[in-house]
């Protein structure tokens, strides 16, 4: 099952920070994609992209888990340590509840970042957790 998570959100990934660099796909389901954020998505995903098809079971499973984990943790943080404000990146001035600056003006995070960095957390760590090495469940 990591192998295919990794597989499917990769792609998912990359067309995300690929998409994320048209104009009017800056604001894509609320979120706030910049150049950072689309990179930091491209690379993402073609990492995960390497896991699904050229990595071991073993070594997907481990991305799987250790990314699942990241993104869970950087969702819960972004609700804690958002603050009610507008977005300083050009064409997102929309006032949000959770906005957190990373890094002002180039990697801005906010509701919709949240809730979608905790259910990709949440999807990696369902895939890894289904998948056993030893035992019957050994291939994807």
């Amino acid at each position: 099952m990591a192998k295919t998570i990794c597989k499917l959100l990769g792609i998912v990934f990359v067309l995300v920070g690929i998409a994320g660099f048209v104009p009017s796909m800056q604001n894509l389901m609320g979120t706030h994609l910049s150049m950072v954020h689309n990179i930091v998505h491209i690379v993402s995903g073609l990492i995960a992209l390497y896991f699904g098809f050229a990595g071991s079971l073993s070594a997907a499973r481990g991305f799987a888990l250790v990314f699942g984990a990241v993104y869970l943790l950087l969702g819960i943080a972004g609700f804690i340590l958002g603050k009610e404000g507008a977005s300083s990146m050009a064409n997102m001035t929309n006032t949000d509840s959770h906005l957190w600056a990373v890094l002002p003006g180039q990697l801005e995070l906010g509701t919709a970042d949240h809730g979608v960095h905790i259910a990709l957390g949440i999807i990696f760590l369902l895939g890894a957790l289904a998948t056993r090495i030893n035992g019957a469940r050994a291939t994807d």
